[in-house]
């Protein structure tokens, strides 16, 4: 049986901290904010996954109020994703993501990023896409005040 999960993050930036998407630092005047390493891509697509397999959202598993967690590469919460797809005998058939945001430009570093969470949840990058758009100048992503993701993920499952 194969089911389909959405997932959808957004953070502020924040001055003072690395800029992380997909699981690779990029470099940039200001990171994003949140109690982990804030990757906003990946969280999408933790999102996706969890809803794929039917579970609750990241938040669920990794609160934001718990001290565990703070300034956690969100790699980790990738590969607990990829584990409750196993628990579930389950397997990841694809995801298709895409980052809005008006800065930085990422497209030189996409490749690296499908290789990173391709590692993290054990499949092969070509299985992942990641995609880039800007928001127009529209809204808070427009104005350059944070970034969005958002991702779609097929995973098959037992009967």
């Amino acid at each position: 049986m194969n089911q389909v999960g959405i997932g959808y993050d957004v953070h502020q930036f924040k001055e003072g901290r690395p800029l992380f998407l997909g699981g690779v630092e990029i470099p940039h005047s200001r990171g994003l904010d949140g109690h982990s390493d804030a990757d906003a891509l990946i969280h999408a697509v933790c999102d996706a996954v969890f809803g794929a397999i039917g579970e609750p959202d990241i938040g669920h598993f990794f609160p934001n109020d718990d001290p565990e967690w703070k300034d956690k590469p969100s790699r980790v919460f990738l590969e607990r994703a990829a584990l409750e797809v196993v628990r579930k005998k389950g397997k990841i058939i694809n995801i298709d993501s895409t980052v809005i945001a008006e800065e930085p430009k990422i497209s030189a570093y996409i490749q690296k990023m499908r290789e990173a969470m391709a590692h993290a949840l054990a499949m092969n990058p070509s299985k992942i896409t990641v995609k880039a758009t800007t928001n127009e100048r529209m809204g808070f992503v427009g104005r350059g005040e944070g970034i969005a993701a958002m991702a779609v993920a097929s995973v098959e499952l037992p009967e």
